[in-house]
């Protein structure tokens, strides 16, 4: 099978969670990790940059088949505002089932509302397009669900029907090399970081950079944040915001104090008297994880005000 999202993992999207392998004895994921919850049948593959949510991600056929079943025209919006009544009996969204012959099926759940390009009946070649990423269903934030199922029985694509070795892929994983490659674990990682003039705010699962405001001069805060997922329980984080001349703006340093699918952090400080001086204000996040405190995350945000204009402009230093 291949990619049924086109994005780039690990820089545009990435996997939220896994299969849940846990068998009553707490979620885990194929990896032994937590990247998953009780009872999770797919794998959720998230759109972390909301400027190409807006513009459209293509949900695309992992292998060749033909289309089952389809829904369209629920609406795009999150389940904590819809409430979990308004979608009883329709979690999936809209969403497009797959059959692919020899008992496998595939479908590819919370769809954007009519985006749907497929029928039942019709006949589907692997990578063509089915939908665009949606906020349909069960769902808090944007994202694919892709579930594969073989004999009605779901399947996770990281094991397929022989297991491996403990903590591991199977022998025979269900994607193709170049997919397997693509979707490697990753199991703490970046979602988002900024500095802001205001408080951030989580809107549908990611931070609203409309909300949080452009920093100026006279913005009457500055704060730097950073949004994460896979934070683990007693990691360390150091966060620190710096002023043009190197002051230290604000800092924080301490432990996070249990496994999080996701977790926003930030620091900051009100503006005072008069505006912000011109110059470069510099954001710095480190995260470091086990006895021998690891770092395993570490990113750098600017921020530019210069003159009457007070632009600004972002240098980025990725995981």
């Amino acid at each position: 099978m291949s990619v049924p999202l086109a994005c780039e993992t690990g820089k545009t999207c990435l996997i939220q969670n896994y299969v849940d392998h846990g068998r009553g004895q707490g979620a885990r994921d194929y990896r032994c990790g937590f990247l998953t919850y009780d009872g999770h049948r797919g794998i959720d593959i998230r759109v972390t940059d909301a400027d190409w949510v807006r513009h459209g991600v293509p949900v695309l056929a992992a292998a060749a088949g033909r289309v089952r079943a389809v829904r369209d025209g629920m609406p795009d919006i999150s389940v904590l505002i819809a409430g979990a009544e308004s979608i009883a009996g329709r979690e999936a969204g809209n969403s497009v089932v797959i059959e692919h012959g020899n008992g496998w099926q595939t479908q590819y759940a919370h769809l954007r509302r009519r985006s749907v390009t497929v029928l039942p009946g019709d006949t589907v070649e692997r990578g063509q397009v089915l939908g665009l990423v949606g906020l349909s269903g069960n769902t808090e934030f944007p994202h694919l669900h892709f579930e594969v199922r073989h004999q009605r029985r779901p399947v996770d694509p990281f094991v397929g029907l022989e297991p491996g070795a403990p903590c591991g892929p199977g022998k025979q994983p269900l994607w193709r090399r170049e997919a397997l490659a693509a979707l490697a674990y990753i199991d703490t990682g970046l979602l988002d970081a900024g500095i802001s003039g205001r408080v951030p705010s989580v809107v549908a699962g990611s931070v609203d950079r409309e909300r949080a405001g452009r920093f100026t001069a006279a913005s009457p805060t500055v704060i730097f944040w950073v949004q994460i997922f896979g934070a683990r329980a007693d990691d360390l984080e150091e966060v620190r915001l710096l002023a043009p001349d190197g002051r230290i703006i604000a800092e924080q340093r301490g432990r996070i104090g249990r496994n999080l699918a996701q977790w926003l952090v930030y620091v900051g400080r009100p503006r005072g008297n008069g505006s912000w001086q011109d110059g470069t204000y510099r954001g710095e996040y480190r995260l470091y994880r086990g006895p021998g405190e690891r770092e395993i995350l570490s990113l750098v945000r600017e921020a530019r005000i210069t003159g009457p204009e007070q632009a600004m402009s972002y240098r980025s230093t990725r995981p």
